[in-house]
């Protein structure tokens, strides 16, 4: 059964930094590519950046050179490091991995950049 549990998300001023956490198991994490989407009140979900199997990365446009994402294949996590956060970027922030066809999801954690 393919379970994932994120973390690391809060309340933070303009400008500062989180870093999200999401811990997978039920699959041999090694081989998937990993998502973090995000979901604010009232908008669609976006995929925010995701990592291959291989290293290689991909952004939404709007958080190139903010937003790192990265994986360690060892403890079975993937990260995601903001920085230089703005309001626009509050959201709910879900981990998502595509396994034998399906997408599985974790609760999400939330994310409030705010003054």
């Amino acid at each position: 059964q393919v379970h994932l549990v994120e973390s690391g998300g809060g309340l933070v001023q303009p400008g500062g930094s989180l870093r999200l956490s999401c811990t997978a198991s039920g699959i041999n994490f090694r081989l998937y590519t990993m998502n973090w989407y995000r979901q604010a009140t009232g908008k669609q979900r976006e995929l925010v950046a995701n990592i291959l199997y291989n290293g290689s990365t991909n952004y939404l446009d709007s958080v190139k050179g903010r937003f790192t994402i990265s994986r360690d294949n060892i403890r079975n996590r993937v990260f995601l490091e903001m920085n230089s956060l703005r309001p626009e970027d509050t959201g709910a922030y879900y981990c998502n991995v595509q396994y034998r066809g399906s997408p599985f999801w974790g609760r999400g954690t939330q994310v409030t950049v705010s003054s």
